[in-house]
């Protein structure tokens, strides 16, 4: 049977729709993350407003993580089921519930709710569920570099949300600020209608092939050592990041740096995400994958490193973010590669969802650390120790990652 011929016209439809839905997802991760990622500015502002510690606050963001991994594979499992845009509409709804809930909170509980719902909406606004769909919408050899290209776009909503958020706090206080905050998170669920799902006919054709129950989807992604070992090693991302957005701006005030030298940095690290996400996007589409995410985990380790060797000032700040930046969320086009490639795309979204609760777990620890440790010593010091070793630990976990397909692997005797 001869191919069906495709229009001009048709195939320029194709790729405006094409266009649109990257476009889309792009500007809902980027607003997403930006965020999550500028919550720690409101630390110092509403631990000295309302008493709570910096524990406290750490807790409710370690509590958000929690509950982003806890919920990722659950929201991604219905997305796999139902389609994106039903989930993106609610769960943006809820993340601005859930900044609404910190705007009006008083104590430990507000937080805490707080940061239960923001945890469930950046589970359905993130990577999580768009990646899924950004994967299906084209073809395996050019997946890594869209998905790169749709992650580095979503490190753009820091560069602009943490300046502005900087500047609503000094000029109107922190209420206004995450009532701002708010706004934005609806303007995802506008956006989240404008979401056109589209699958490539190849994608299509290999998904129905290998259509599996859920359950046993997740006992071959458990009985898969390399998969495991990479979830595992996903830990020290999301433990190192999450300290890293929670607990930098009061470290920098520690240090007697001005508060918006953070929003400067955390604009950085979001300026210069963009470029890295994208360079390993393009990098995981011609070398080993798991190779680049075990130097992802290394290179940020000795980042961590030199920042603490040299004496803390506004340059080496933004040097440290401008690096950090480089590396930030270049694991996501790498480990949605390494995913697809092992399972296929069928159940994609819980999958992913699985092995970012492992990063959500690091966050968890990351954000709740890094308060806990500053309580107990009154100092950082040993908080940073804890990135070095983890970070370490990583790089040799994911190094040693064995990436080879269930068809190719040895079967025991």
């Amino acid at each position: 049977m001869s191919p069906i011929a495709v229009s001009p016209d048709g195939a320029r439809h194709a790729r405006r729709s094409m266009l649109l839905l990257l476009v889309v997802a792009g500007v809902i991760v980027s607003l997403c993350m930006g965020l999550r990622q500028s919550l720690g500015l409101f630390m110092r502002p509403m631990t000295l407003d309302i008493g709570v510690s910096a524990a406290t606050f750490g807790f409710a963001i370690a509590l958000q993580n929690i509950v982003w991994g806890l919920s990722q594979p659950v929201i991604g499992a219905f997305a796999d089921r139902f389609g994106a845009r039903p989930v993106l509409a609610l769960t943006a709804v809820v993340y601005a519930a859930g900044l609404l809930m910190m705007m009006v909170s008083t104590g430990p509980l507000g937080l805490d709710l707080a940061g239960f719902m923001t945890g469930i909406g950046i589970a359905g606004t993130g990577f999580g569920v768009l990646i899924g769909v950004v994967a299906r919408a084209v073809p395996p050899q050019r997946r890594s570099q869209t998905v790169g290209a749709v992650s580095a776009a979503g490190s753009l909503g820091t560069v602009l949300i943490a300046p502005m958020g900087q500047s609503l706090i000094g000029r109107h206080g922190w209420h206004t600020a995450l009532l701002a905050f708010a706004g934005v998170a609806l303007l995802m669920l506008l956006l989240s209608f404008l979401v056109r799902e589209q699958r490539d006919e190849g994608t299509a054709t290999a998904a129905a092939a290998t259509r599996q129950p859920i359950g046993t989807a997740l006992r071959v992604a458990a009985e898969h050592r390399g998969f495991m070992a990479m979830t595992v090693a996903f830990f020290a991302c999301g433990f190192q990041l999450s300290f890293i957005t929670t607990h930098l701006p009061q470290y920098l005030e520690l240090c007697g740096l001005s508060p918006g030298l953070t929003a400067t940095a955390l604009g950085m690290i979001g300026l210069f995400n963009t470029v890295g996400t994208y360079v390993f996007g393009l990098l995981g589409a011609r070398y080993s994958q798991k190779r680049l995410l075990a130097l992802i985990y290394l290179l940020r380790t000795l980042c961590i490193s030199a920042f603490l060797l040299v004496p803390v000032s506004s340059a080496s700040t933004l040097a440290f973010a401008a690096a950090m930046g480089l590396l930030w969320l270049g694991v996501t086009p790498l480990v949605t590669g390494i995913v697809s490639r092992l399972f296929g795309l069928t159940n994609f979204n819980m999958l992913y969802g699985v092995s970012f609760f492992s990063h959500q777990v690091g966050s968890f620890c990351g954000a709740w650390m890094g308060g806990l440790v500053f309580v107990l010593t009154g100092s950082y010091t040993w908080a940073w120790a804890s990135l070095i070793v983890i970070g370490a630990l990583a790089f040799a976990l994911q190094w040693t990652m064995d990436d080879r397909t269930t068809a190719a692997r040895p079967v025991p005797a």
